[in-house]
């Protein structure tokens, strides 16, 4: 299993987020009894974009490239981890709420956030990052998580499409992104309206199509 200053050299940074990720991949990792997969034997299911899914990706193998991280853009500090091909998984939704902070680190905090960068500021907003990431490095699981088994079904391995040319920029998509386009098949940023109302009047005249 990685160390979090591994996982911190592939992020480029420490945080409070990517030590959340870790924690994260440290429980599915032990509870689902698995290694970092090497190809699609582990799928993440991450519901934010945050910095918690580049520990998930250091940490667990699972990546964008290899198709076995997906996200889903539910802006929510939850993670589905599951395993080929027994279908096991683990869900694990962040509880973890911070401790009350002294009124001189909010105050520094909300004068970062609008944009001052003065050095004591600067240095309390990195004591409070450092504070948080130890809390979170030595919280106990249950004081971070509430884990239950997964709500969804096991997604389909990922599939290698064909890719062919835009018949009007010319560069090369993956087929199942093609659009149907008045002069051939379009990728999606050449598409256009008139492209969609022809490929709708052809399909679908006066109700859904199949």
């Amino acid at each position: 299993m990685a160390r979090f200053e591994e996982v911190s050299r592939f992020h480029g940074h420490v945080c409070p987020g990517l030590a959340m990720g870790y924690r994260v991949s440290e429980v599915a990792l032990v509870r689902l009894a698995a290694d970092r997969a090497g190809d699609e034997e582990l799928v993440a299911i991450v519901e934010n974009n945050s910095c918690a899914v580049d520990a998930i990706q250091a940490m667990t193998g699972c990546t964008f490239g290899k198709g076995n991280l997906i996200h889903l853009d539910h802006g929510k500090q939850v993670y589905t981890f599951m395993t080929r091909p027994s279908g096991r998984g683990v869900r694990i939704a962040v509880r973890w709420t911070p401790p009350p902070e002294a009124p001189e680190v909010a105050a520094a905090w909300e004068a970062y956030l609008g944009g001052e960068r003065t050095a004591e500021v600067l240095e309390r907003v990195a004591r409070r990052k450092a504070d948080k990431v130890a809390l979170i490095l030595q919280a106990r699981p249950e004081e971070l998580f509430v884990v239950s088994g997964p709500r969804i079904d096991l997604p389909p391995v990922a599939r290698i499409h064909q890719t062919l040319p835009c018949s009007r920029c010319g560069e090369r998509v993956m087929e199942p992104r093609l659009r149907p386009g008045l002069d051939g098949q379009v990728c999606i940023p050449c598409c256009t309206a008139e492209d969609s109302a022809t490929e709708t009047s052809r399909t679908s005249p006066g109700h859904a199509g199949p």
